[in-house]
Order: structure tokens, then sequence, then C-alpha cells
């Protein structure tokens, strides 16, 4: 379980933070941050986790390993606090929201607020402004993503008077010492337990999500399947108007007639404004898209099927693992983001996934991609979309230029301009104002100004799509966004 606001507190107190200075941050995983420290009472080292069902703040007595590799949060604190002098190290009433005030020269001050929440847990670095400067995990969501504002001493009930406190006792846990030597064994001991379940529920919970997605998908698909594999009275009703075409009036919305394929009667729907060849003409080419819509759908079917069975299979293979630092490997990086699992994309797909800059969701096989600032947007237009990609971008505002990668021999749906609309609205300096008018148009008819700006275009042949933004899609694309690790 995680720490509690009174064991917290406890914590603090014994770490006795305010006048230590930060000599190193060292993120070990995705998940755990620790930050070497001196002060009065000697060298610290100070844990932070993340981790599902053991989020915890306190002094570890165990050696740190070192990451394969550098990870980003780290690199910033690395750059911005270290050598800083805590001035402060407080938690917020009892909302298990850590306020560490660093001192970084003589008149920058930054605040890491450490959010010890087992389902929302984070840290965030925010300026003097209240200014979001980075978080370990950018959840945009919650619009905690660099330039984002995060405040939560405002959340206080009153002025500034925090709530009545929850009841919570402090643990009496074995073994002598303080209780962070006595917390720090037992999550040494206890933790990976604690962790595998929190794992096993996440992981569950990400995959039931898809599921029910693709037999939700798989329903709609079913239904259409039906309709189409009843395409031959589109024809029927073309064969019957053109026979009747002499007793049809202008004006006419309905053709009352004999069906000389039952030998009964049958009622048929005409547009008034259409003439009788162009009604037939009409039908005809409701069954020719029918009948080539058919296998599609199928192929569809039989996909989603596939899938379903490929998601079965791996969250069972998943539930059974028991090795947490294995599990949660499996998760992030077995689990495309879109529905996939490892093995659905190829190892150069992802590759490819992990070289392009900015945010990739991949939603019913569409890809859609997003540049968060105008040197991804101009990367992007150099190296990674093509003449029939689409472009989409805010009309009259500063934003992110969405793309739409093109499948051979699709259409766009309107399903899929509707996300990337979303995105580029969300993406872009009138996202409050909820609704914005967007161009788009394929990339080959994108013009870049002479002499403007990294990543500056003029569209010709664009066209207009208002967008109202949708947070249950925004929702949804969010748990199709491609991580890259």
């Amino acid at each position: 379980m995680s720490l509690n606001w009174k064991e917290i507190d406890l914590i603090l107190s014994e770490l006795d933070l305010p006048g230590s200075q930060i000599q190193k941050v060292v993120q070990t995983t995705f998940d755990v941050l620790c930050l070497k420290t001196h002060g009065r009472t000697g060298v610290k080292n100070i844990l932070i986790a993340l981790t599902p069902g053991a989020c915890r703040m306190h002094e570890t007595f165990k050696s740190i390993p070192k990451s394969d590799r550098p990870l980003r949060f780290a690199q910033f604190l690395n750059a911005h606090v270290v050598n800083g002098w805590i001035e402060e190290a407080v938690q917020l009433g009892d909302n298990r929201i850590v306020r560490l005030a660093i001192r970084c020269g003589i008149s920058r001050q930054i605040k890491l607020y450490v959010r010890l929440w087992s389902n929302a847990a984070n840290v965030i670095a925010v300026d003097e402004a209240g200014v979001a400067l980075d978080a370990m995990r950018r959840l945009p969501k919650r619009n905690e993503v660099t330039g984002g504002r995060y405040a939560p001493e405002a959340a206080l009930d009153g002025e500034g008077k925090q709530r009545a406190p929850k009841v919570y006792a402090i643990r009496e846990l074995e073994g002598s010492g303080s209780f962070n030597e006595k917390i720090d064994a037992f999550y040494a001991e206890q933790g990976g337990a604690l962790s595998l379940e929190a794992l096993r529920e996440q992981a569950r919970r990400i995959f039931e999500i898809r599921i029910n997605r693709l037999l939700a998908s798989l329903e709609k698909l079913a239904e259409k399947e039906a309709d189409f594999a009843n395409s031959n009275r589109f024809k029927e009703y073309a064969d019957i108007i053109l026979a009747n075409a002499a007793s049809i009036k202008t004006g006419d919305s309905w053709l009352d007639a004999l069906n000389f394929y039952t030998g009964g009667t049958i009622r048929i729907e005409l547009d008034p404004k259409q003439s009788p060849s162009q009604q037939a003409e009409a039908y005809y080419e409701k069954y020719r898209k029918a009948k080539n819509g058919l296998s599609e759908v199928r192929g569809e079917i039989a996909a989603g099927k596939k899938e379903l069975e490929r998601l079965e299979t791996t969250l069972a293979a998943l539930l059974i693992e028991t090795n947490p630092l294995v599990l949660q490997k499996k998760i992030r990086v077995g689990v495309d983001r879109s529905g996939g699992v490892d093995g659905a994309v190829s190892a150069q797909t992802r590759k490819t996934d992990a070289k392009r800059p900015g945010l990739s969701f991949r939603r019913n096989d569409w890809l859609i991609i997003v540049g968060r600032d105008a040197a991804e947007n101009d990367d992007l237009l150099r190296r990674h979309v093509k003449g029939n990609d689409l472009w989409l971008h805010v009309r009259d505002y500063t934003g992110s230029y969405v793309f739409v990668r093109q499948r051979a021999g699709k259409s766009y749906p309107l399903d899929v301009l509707l996300d990337a609309g979303n995105l580029a609205v969300f993406y872009s300096k009138c996202r409050n104002n909820g609704e914005a008018d967007l161009f788009y148009t394929p990339v080959k008819f994108l013009r870049r100004a002479k002499n403007g700006p990294k990543g500056l275009v003029i569209p010709t042949q664009e066209k207009n799509l208002h967008i109202k933004v949708d947070q249950k899609r925004l929702k949804e694309l969010e748990l199709c966004r491609i991580e890259k690790l």
C-alpha cells in the first residue's frame, strides 16, 4: 500500500530537509526518482516512487542502481535544481502532496510537487508563477505538461484552510531505527508484491478498455455486414424505378409499384428533386458500394476477431507474470496504445515511431501525428510525411500541425477528420475557446513561406472544417497514443 498522510508528515519531520543542498538526481526507472542531498545531518538519498499501489517518498539506505540510459525528467532536474538549496519541504494538509521549494541561484525558485496518489502519482516542477516547467509523467488531460499551470494549494477548502484531516494511523512496522529506516526495509521486502498486484490491475484495466472498444466496433461492423449483405435490394429498387419511369411525376416522394422480383407490391422512397433515371442511378451506385464494401467489412471483422483473440491471450499471460519489473516492461513496451500488442506492431514500425518527433496516435489503423512546436512541425514536414498525407491546422491561431498518414486505396473517413481536428484545436492557442475553424489539405499542396520562420507554410486547395471540441473523443484518443520509451 502507498503512504498515508500521517506517515508522510512523520517522514518529512525525520528527514529535516530545509537547508539541504541537492547534489545529484538519479532516475532509475520511469517511475522511480532519487534525490541525493547534503544537509546538517549528512548525506541522504531521498527515494520518490510513483509505483501504483506503492507510492512513497522516504530516505533509502539501499544502493541506487543506474539507469541504462539517461531519462528525460532526471536530465531536466540535473540541469535546473542540482546545487539548489531546499528552503521548504511540507505536505499540503492531508492531500499527500509534498511541496519542495528549491532556491536555484540568487533570484530563482523552483517548486517540486510530489503527488503520492496511487491512481495519479506525479512529480511536477513549476516556476514562481505556477507555470509547469516539466513533469515526470506528462499528463495533458490534467494540464501537467510544459507550459501548463499547477497550483494544488488552490484546491484546499476555504481561504487557504485545509479540510478536516482524514483518519489514518501510522503503521506499526517491524525493525529498529527511524520510521524512514523501517519503511525503506518494508518496501524492499514487500514492495515487489504490492506493485505486482497493482500492475496486474493496471494491465487488466488497459486491456479491458481495448477489448470492450473492439467488441463495440465488431458489433457495428456486424450491423454493416448485414446491411451490405442485403445490397441486392438497391439494384431491385433501381430496376423497378426504371420500369415505372413513365408513371413517376416531378415532386413524387414515393413510388408504389409491382415488385416483379417477388410478385407483391413495394414502396420505394424517391428524391423529389431528381429524375427517375437519376434516382435509379443513385440506387445502382448504392448497390455497387455495398457489394464492394461487403468483402472489405468481412475482412475488417476477421482482423478484429484475430486482434481480440490476441488481446485476450496477452492479458492472460500478463496476469500470471510474477516478476513486477518484467510485467511493468511488458505493459509499457508490449502494449501498443492503439489497442495492439507486442507482435501486432512490427519492430520496424516501433523503430520508426521512436524516431519520429511529436505525438503519435493510432486509431482504427489510421496514424495521426501532432507536431508540438515549430521545430517538430518543420521536421515532420521535411522527413516524416508524404504528398498525399493530410495536413490540418487551426485558422487565425498558432498551434500544432496535425498530419493523418494516408492509407493505400482508402479515403479519409469523417471520424478520422474529427479525431485529427480535435487534436489540432487541443494543441493550439484556441484550446479554451471550445471550437475553431481549421484548414485541411494534402501535404503536396503546402508551399513553404519564402524567408518565413521555420515550419511556416502556405496552404493551397485547402478546405475548411469547423470543430467543436469533444472531450470524450479526446479521452479516447489519449488511450490510442503511442508511447515512446
